[in-house]
C-alpha cells in the first residue's frame, strides 16, 4: 500500500486520471472517456488509496458532478470536505460538507489538522490541484493515465510555471493498458 505521510503528519495528494493528452475532462467537464472503462478496474487501488485519506478539498463543478452523477448515499461518508467555491451550493444532509470562498491553499492547514494524521485528498478540479501545487502544498500526484486521447478540455494541473523534477515512487498497472503513477512533488533548495 502507498500511504505516505511526512514526519508522521498526512500530506497533501492530488489523486486524478488523465487522458495520455494531459486531460481529465472534456470541454464540458465529462468525463465519459473514462467511464467507458469502468470504474470497477480501479476500484481496489482506489479503496486502498481512500485507507490513507482523512480529509478531501474539490472544487465546485466536481462537487456539483459528484451530486449529479453519484448515486446516493454521499460518497464520502463521514469524511470532513471543503468545497471550494464562490457561489451558494446545496449541501448533503449528514455530510461534513464546509464551502470556502477564496484563496484555495487557506484550507490547507485545517484540512490537514481535520485529516488527524491521514492524507488530504485534493480531487479537482485541476485548478484546485495546481492552486495547492503553485504555492508549494502539494506534497504527491497519483495520476492513473488512461489510453485515450481528448485534444482538448480542461488540463491535468495548469500551473503557473514549471516544476523541480517529480520523484516516481509507484506505479501499477492495469489490464485495460492504464497505468498508475505516483509521483512526490521535490522542492528546490
Amino acid at each position: 500500500m502507498v500511504r505516505s505521510t511526512v514526519r508522521g503528519m498526512g500530506v497533501t495528494q492530488y489523486y486524478v486520471a488523465s487522458t495520455i493528452d494531459g486531460y481529465i475532462a472534456d470541454d464540458n467537464d465529462r468525463i465519459d472517456w473514462l467511464r467507458q472503462f469502468g470504474f470497477e478496474t480501479f476500484q481496489a487501488r482506489y479503496d486502498e488509496f481512500m485507507g490513507g485519506v482523512g480529509a478531501i478539498v474539490m472544487g465546485s463543478v466536481t462537487y456539483e458532478y459528484i451530486l449529479d452523477e453519484v448515486a446516493e448515499p454521499w460518497a464520502y461518508g463521514s469524511l470532513p470536505v471543503w468545497v471550494l467555491t464562490s457561489r451558494e451550493l446545496p449541501t448533503v444532509p449528514g455530510a461534513d460538507i464546509r464551502f470556502h470562498r477564496g484563496d484555495a491553499t487557506m484550507v490547507h492547514s485545517a484540512a490537514l489538522e481535520a485529516a488527524e494524521g491521514k492524507n488530504v485528498w485534493i480531487v479537482g478540479g485541476g485548478n484546485v490541484a495546481a492552486q495547492f501545487a503553485n504555492a508549494g502544498r502539494l506534497d504527491e500526484l497519483f495520476l492513473t493515465v488512461v489510453p485515450v486521447v481528448l485534444g482538448s478540455g480542461k488540463r491535468l494541473l495548469p500551473l503557473a510555471g514549471p516544476t523541480a523534477p517529480l520523484k516516481l515512487i509507484h506505479t501499477t498497472t492495469f489490464p485495460n493498458g492504464a497505468i498508475e503513477l505516483v509521483y512526490r512533488f521535490t522542492r528546490p533548495h
